[in-house]
């Protein structure tokens, strides 16, 4: 989910937290709680710090490692270490596991979105995504806002409150997933059950999905809208078994892009100079523009002089390849 999704959430937590007899015990319980639940609830995500080695590690890195099985007791651990020394008089055993409930549930709740994470790590490094709701879902971040105003009203009744928010949101994800596999049935009706991967992709209009289906021979994109089936495009996958997309993966930015999809399909482009080879991620496709991309520039003998991977419009995309061609 987005940051801000993510800080109501740890917000809300605190709230059930008050359920917590602990929590009113002494100040020191009370703030530093609060402060795990927001800082565990951010914490996983404080891998962003990996954009400033470039685009290709980040994309490799993010919801990674910071999102696996080891961290959900390595951040609550470090947490409540740091906490303990400015608030020595927390209980450091309730202070843990409400810091790892809000850690849990930051990791749990993103892999509910098409970007996925690699929450099974170390046993395996399977991007793990359920493709149910938007990085940004406008009911979660709605329903807490209603908590923190009801919070105002009934103060001494706000853990009852949010326990009964995070009832209604779990019941709420509940009927998506069942949605989602509906409306994938309906997919596959349309075109015959006919044998591929069929996979709708979340938007943050409850009524709007992004469809893809993947045969061998080629790739069609569309929407469901208010339950209306919409193809919207067709990709050719004859690109793959290309020789200049074949060397393209030897780039860094493409193997770093081919590592975290596996919804990458190339488009080979014959130039004066040799091959541009430009990897589309077809879950983020919209009105035929692809904004997650990785490119690469070959010369004639195939040899890679250029290469780039991430989230960049069409024009900004088109001057980036222009700038990086040789002179003449």
């Amino acid at each position: 989910m987005d940051t801000a999704t993510h800080f109501v959430m740890g917000i809300g937590l605190f709230g059930l937290a008050q359920l917590d007899p602990t929590v009113g015990a002494n100040p020191d319980n009370a703030q530093a709680i609060l402060l795990g639940t927001v800082i565990g609830s951010q914490m996983p995500d404080s891998d962003t710090i990996y954009r400033i080695r470039g685009n290709a590690t980040y994309i490799r890195q993010h919801r990674g490692f910071s999102h696996s099985l080891p961290m959900l007791i390595i951040w609550p651990s470090l947490i409540v270490a740091a906490l303990h020394l400015f608030l020595p008089g927390a209980n450091l055993v309730h202070l843990w596991w409400w810091t790892f409930l809000a850690v849990f549930i930051h990791i749990f709740i993103d892999l509910f979105n098409s970007y996925g994470t690699q929450a099974g790590r170390p046993f395996t490094k399977k991007w793990i995504a359920f493709h149910t709701l938007a990085i940004f879902d406008p009911f979660i971040f709605a329903i807490h806002l209603a908590g923190f105003l009801l919070w105002w009203f009934f103060p001494s009744r706000i853990g009852f409150l949010f326990l009964i928010i995070d009832l209604i949101i779990a019941v709420y994800i509940i009927i998506r997933l069942w949605i989602r596999q509906q409306l994938i049935q309906v997919v596959q009706q349309n075109h015959g059950n006919r044998p591929g991967r069929y996979t709708l992709i979340p938007t943050g209009n409850w009524s709007r999905w992004k469809v893809i289906a993947e045969f061998a021979e080629e790739v069609h994109l569309g929407e469901i809208r208010s339950n209306q089936l919409l193809w919207t495009g067709k990709i050719s996958t004859k690109g793959l078994d290309h020789p200049a997309t074949k060397q393209s993966q030897k780039a860094e930015p493409i193997a770093a892009f081919l590592d975290f999809t596996s919804f990458g399909y190339p488009e080979v482009r014959k130039r004066p100079y040799g091959y541009e080879v430009r990897w589309i991620d077809v879950r983020y496709h919209s009105k035929k523009h692809f904004p997650f991309v990785a490119v690469a520039l070959l010369d004639q003998e195939y040899n890679i002089f250029y290469s780039f991977v991430g989230w960049i419009s069409q024009e900004q995309l088109d001057k980036k390849v222009k700038e990086s061609l040789p002179s003449v």
